[in-house]
């Protein structure tokens, strides 16, 4: 496959490398242009020559790409939005060079299944998946055409790539493997006395327990104790939260419990136990305070390894990325409804306050 010239300068500058922050890639300035001159269109014309060394053109390819997840929570949908934005950024606006075929499973494993058999016959040109599930679902039927996925915790342990580095398969992409002890350190700095922390996650998801794991390792070295309880779907949630004695909550990157953390959130204020989160998204919603990812940026990076992919590139041969720079987020108010006032040395340093 072929991309038009005018993306290909635009690949360099969307992707990272494989062990890259959360920054947003560099942006090309708008030239200055004599406003008594030239039109506005004019000066568009003039920024893309200089971006691409020629004038912009029609594409001479228009791609179909299917796009699936395995539940709509605003982490997942930050990774599309991402994603589409980076696209259109490389010339390839919905609907003029590229067309996505979205399909949202609502959290309902029949219809992944359903919704990856469907890809498997279509003509779709490349393959997003969202979501550990999701590239389990499709990489299962899928072995044709390449699959970039995002938001995957911990790809070898899915199952989904021989390694990190040598992928070894048509999909490679961008985790979001979380920092186990760092959020747990956070939760220590925030609550010097607290002793027991408590994990919902789903049984179903592998990217939840690789997590798991690495809190209780993490957590005997701090000198914490682990309680967990597992849920199948998101209406347990609530009734899992309740069942925990614990000081504090800490809210994986699990989908289920993600798309139902208010119910955790409802649990903790009744509890006077803050909760913590792995997602920007579940912090705004009124967890406590926690570390994170940017989903919108995993988006722009799974774009990037897209485009690689449409220009000709092996899918086997490009590692998969990771985030090693976490935002800090916090939600005071959240926090004093579960009891807890956040300490100023927290507060001071987040990277966003709600």
């Amino acid at each position: 496959m072929k991309i038009r010239t005018a993306a290909l300068g635009l690949i360099a500058a969307l992707a990272l490398t494989a062990c890259g922050g959360d920054a947003d890639p560099a942006e090309t300035a708008a030239p200055d242009v004599d406003e008594t001159t030239a039109a506005e269109t004019s000066a568009e014309e003039t920024s893309a020559e200089e971006t691409t060394g020629e004038e912009t053109a029609a594409p001479t390819e228009s791609y179909s790409i299917g796009v699936a997840t395995i539940v709509s929570h605003p982490a997942l949908d930050a990774v599309q939005e991402g994603f589409k934005e980076a696209f259109a950024e490389a010339g390839y606006a919905e609907g003029e060079g590229v067309t996505f075929d979205i399909q949202n499973a609502q959290g309902d494993q029949a219809t992944l299944t359903n919704i990856a058999n469907t890809f498997a016959s279509s003509d779709h040109d490349l393959f997003l998946a969202i979501a550990t599930p999701t590239a389990q679902s499709l990489a299962t039927v899928i072995q044709d055409r390449p699959i970039v996925f995002a938001a995957v915790t911990d790809p070898v342990a899915a199952g989904l790539v021989a390694s990190w580095d040598a992928p070894d398969a048509n999909l490679t992409g961008v985790s979001d493997l979380n920092p186990m002890r760092a959020q747990l350190e956070l939760i220590q700095e925030a609550m010097p006395d607290v002793a027991t922390v408590g994990i919902v996650y789903s049984s179903g998801e592998v990217n939840s327990e690789v997590q798991v794991a690495e809190a209780e390792k993490a957590a005997e070295e701090l000198g914490l104790e682990i309680r967990s309880a597992t849920v199948t779907n998101s209406s347990e949630v609530q009734q899992a939260a309740d069942s925990l004695d614990v000081d504090a909550y800490l809210i994986p990157t699990d989908n289920t419990v993600v798309s139902a953390a208010e119910a955790v959130i409802q649990v903790a204020e009744q509890k006077q136990a803050p909760v913590f989160a792995s997602d920007e998204a579940t912090m705004e919603r009124g967890a406590a305070a926690g570390l994170s990812v940017n989903y919108l940026q995993q988006g722009r990076d799974a774009a990037a390894v897209a485009l690689q992919l449409l220009e000709g590139a092996e899918a086997s041969s490009i590692p998969v990325e990771t985030q090693t720079e976490f935002d800090l987020f916090v939600n005071v108010e959240g926090a004093k409804a579960q009891g807890l006032e956040l300490p100023e040395g927290i507060v001071s340093r987040a990277t966003t306050q709600f």
